[in-house]
């Protein structure tokens, strides 16, 4: 009986102890389910806070954070993502005489030693002159940009009234390149003159500054225009040079160059008096260059139906007091393709006098010559428009390009029309996607577009253009030298001598304005002072330059039938 007890007390121990540990076993299994729950009740609150303070409401650190990421103003780029302006920080020479406190001199050395410390630093500061603005205790700045080194050595002076703010430097890497384009950024922080002017709240817009602003001007090209022009420049001693280069079917603008140039790195005296652009803002009566337009116009009016018709160019045309006549002798007749080739006003005035005012002064108008010229430049010139109804005269003089004038970018645009199946579109220098196209008119039929391909490259193969012919491009194109206006009438020993051209002419992509103001007759140009001989030579050294740059190669093989116009043509030379 006792042995039994025993077991029995035994037994219940071990079944209590068993209900112990069951309990606390399933006690830790739900605390560790509570624990869990409670982490995944925290964890889903915090992802919510944080979808929720990512999709709707940024962080202020993180904003912060992002804004030190990009530059204050956003680079400029040309088309192929070619830097044209940047901005980077940089530091300043400020003057700060108050900066010792109290009553006391606001420099530990005399302002004739301080000046002196600094002109060993910046060899091109003048020391009286530094000394006495020293001596004047008006702060401000000393020099607006630095190098960190220069800064190094200037703190060794132990000047506390010499600082070094640290500011934002609006760099151009391509130095004076594409400066008319681009302008400058002032002292105010803010775009002046070119697309720097036109793109400063995007440049400076928090939401964009990270985004580069993107030009239509391939700098290549660019440099290739500005250093074709300028040696044209140098080689006929002419006092400035202008220059295009614009898409026939977008409108956009390739290069565009005004010389003299300036450095928009640095405006002094010298750069601002070379600020004003020949290209958009000076206008200029262009000459020859017109006569293509007339002949255009005459065409689609179906005044011109018969391009063998001959028209007689011996005489002078005597009108209103005037007489219109062409430089040198071009026999007793020619016809539409001769008066071209050989650059006639004669015959070009009898063709204008048929078309009629009405009619010409229209298809003026419809190539934008009464407007300033749409870009998205800030400075462009306003026409010199004939008023009111125009006269006979005026009819006359216009066909030639006398009588009215406008600048190089109206003339760019009328001969992209003219080539490119007749539709004018004002320019862009914004980069115009693949595919698109800045939104144009109808100026001429489909079939005077073509028949002017043909002239424009018969001038150029046999013609007053033949400077310009570069070989394998089919360059089309035309003359012109216009004397300039002055007091009392026209000045003959003042010319503005331009060629106009396309290329390649079978299927024009581009037109090339080269354009040089009062050139001179020197021994490169054998002597001679009209567009044949200075502005036409520019182009045929350009497009072979620039041709492969733009994905056109040379084709000896290719070019516009002229076979039908080439009977037409006899022998003759003009400007």
């Amino acid at each position: 009986m006792t042995t039994i007890a025993v077991s029995t007390t035994i037994s219940s121990g071990r079944g209590a102890l068993v209900n112990v540990r069951s309990r606390s076993l399933l006690m830790a299994k739900w605390r560790v389910l509570w624990v869990v729950l409670g982490f995944s009740v925290i964890a889903l609150a915090a992802v919510s806070r944080i979808l929720f303070l990512g999709l709707f409401e940024p962080a202020p650190a993180q904003q912060q954070f992002g804004t030190l990421l990009v530059p204050e103003r956003a680079d400029i780029v040309d088309r192929n993502g070619v830097p044209l302006a940047r901005a980077f920080p940089a530091y300043a020479l400020w003057y700060n005489p108050a900066a010792l406190g109290g009553d006391g001199p606001p420099l530990v050395r005399s302002p004739r030693e301080v000046a002196e410390s600094l002109s060993r630093i910046f060899p091109d500061l003048e020391v009286n002159a530094l000394a006495a603005r020293l001596a004047e205790g008006r702060p401000g700045y000393l020099r607006r940009r630095i190098l960190p080194e220069d800064a190094n050595r200037v703190h060794q002076m132990g000047e506390p009234a010499l600082e070094f703010p640290r500011e934002t430097e609006r760099f151009y890497p391509q130095g004076s390149m594409a400066a008319h384009v681009l302008g400058f950024v002032g002292a105010d922080g803010h775009g002046h003159v070119g697309m720097e002017q036109v793109f400063d709240d995007r440049l400076t817009d928090p939401a964009q500054r990270g985004t580069p602003a993107m030009l239509s001007i391939d700098a290549r090209v660019q440099g290739a225009l500005e250093d074709e022009l300028m040696r044209g420049m140098n080689a006929s001693n002419a006092k400035g040079a202008a220059g295009i280069v614009l898409d026939v079917d977008t409108g956009e603008v390739v290069a565009l160059a005004s010389l003299p140039s300036f450095n928009p790195n640095l405006i002094d005296r010298a750069g601002e008096s070379f600020i004003f652009n020949r290209v958009t803002n000076q206008v200029y009566e262009l000459g020859s260059t017109f006569k293509p337009i007339t002949v255009a116009a005459a065409i689609d009016a179906g005044s011109v139906t018969d391009l063998a018709r001959r028209y007689q160019s011996s005489r002078p045309i005597a009108i209103g007091g005037f007489q219109i006549k062409d430089s040198h002798a071009l026999g007793a007749s020619l016809n539409v393709p001769e008066a071209l080739i050989h650059s006639s006003n004669i015959v070009t005035a009898q063709i204008a006098d048929e078309v009629g005012p009405e009619r010409l002064n229209q298809t003026m108008r419809d190539l934008g010559m009464d407007q300033r010229a749409q870009i998205e430049l800030p400075a462009r010139g306003f026409p010199l428009w004939p008023k009111g109804q125009w006269s006979r005269i005026t009819t006359m003089t216009v066909s030639y390009g006398h009588g009215i004038a406008v600048t190089p970018l109206h003339l760019a645009s009328a001969y992209a029309a003219l080539v490119n199946g007749g539709i004018w579109r004002p320019a862009t220098l914004v980069k115009v996607e693949p595919g698109q196209a800045v939104p144009g008119r109808r100026v001429f039929k489909a079939s005077t577009s073509a028949r002017m391909r043909q002239l424009l490259r018969m001038i150029v193969d046999i013609g007053t253009g033949r400077n310009a012919d570069a070989v394998g491009y089919r360059v089309g194109g035309k003359t012109g030298s216009a004397e300039k206006p002055g007091a009392g009438g026209y000045r003959k020993s003042s010319l503005v001598a331009t060629f106009a051209a396309a290329f390649p002419m079978d299927h024009p992509r581009y037109v090339v304005i080269a354009m040089l103001d009062e050139p001179q007759g020197t021994a490169a140009t054998s002597g001679q002072r009209t567009a044949a001989w200075n502005a036409a030579p520019v182009v045929g050294r350009l497009v072979p330059r620039i041709g492969p740059l733009l994905g056109i190669m040379p084709d000896a093989t290719r070019d516009v039938d002229i076979t039908d116009l080439a009977p037409l043509v006899g022998k003759g030379e003009g400007e």
